[in-house]
């Protein structure tokens, strides 16, 4: 039986927060290329189980998602410019335009913030406390683990394990949420937490693991 929950951390891409695509995907629009929420999602898919298993077997973190990610999708939209993959590339990997909140996402942190003390771990650039702060969800956290403060990307143990002795928790006390296998799960297993995979895009719903879709269902089941 899992120990007792003391507390939750949570990723922050994907999981609180969304890519703001009007923003990044701008440069397509200009050629007139519309994406569809639905094509993102199916490529996200893709990329997830492709990037599971690259990571896996080399055992290390990487930034390979977001290159395999756009390859996949200006190939599905019959462009071949890697300027353009790279424009793409590296409007997503700023933090800042990582800004796009689901309805009820404060008040359901709220809710479980009143139950269990709640922290993020977050690979990022360093900035991802000020984006949580100008996204009015910051003060939900009691700790906020930014790797591009501490050093060490997920699924790095050292990670996970600053941020459990950061709110004076064990691991096994502790439970983690986050949208890729590989990173996430893995990474916070094998720091000796609990963890569930938040899984919007449906990339896992066959694969028997923890998972939930949304914030008000992750509510229900801890």
């Amino acid at each position: 039986m899992p120990a007792p929950l003391k507390a939750i951390f949570f990723d922050v891409g994907n999981t609180l927060l969304f890519p703001d695509r009007e923003h990044i995907l701008a440069p397509l629009r200009q050629r007139n290329l519309n994406p569809s929420l639905e094509q993102w999602h199916a490529i996200e898919r893709k990329t997830k189980k492709a990037f599971d298993g690259i990571l896996q077997h080399d055992g290390k973190a990487d930034h390979s998602f977001w290159y395999l990610f756009y390859s996949s999708l200006l190939s599905e939209l019959g462009v071949h410019d890697d300027a353009l993959r790279d424009v793409l590339l590296n409007a997503t990997r700023v933090s800042a335009n990582w800004c796009e909140i689901r309805p009820g996402t404060r008040e359901t942190l709220q809710r479980l913030g009143r139950r269990y003390p709640l922290g993020v771990i977050s690979n990022a650039d360093g900035k991802i406390a000020d984006v949580l702060e100008r996204c009015g969800i910051a003060d939900c956290f009691k700790e906020i683990i930014d790797s591009g403060v501490v050093g060490y990307e997920k699924p790095h143990p050292a990670i996970f394990e600053t941020a459990v002795r950061s709110m004076n928790v064990s691991p096994e006390q502790s439970l983690y949420v986050g949208d890729v296998y590989s990173v996430d799960y893995l990474g916070a297993t094998a720091a000796g937490m609990q963890a569930i995979l938040f899984d919007v895009a449906g990339t896992y719903r066959e694969s028997g693991l923890p998972r939930v879709e949304s914030l008000e269902e992750l509510e229900k089941s801890v």
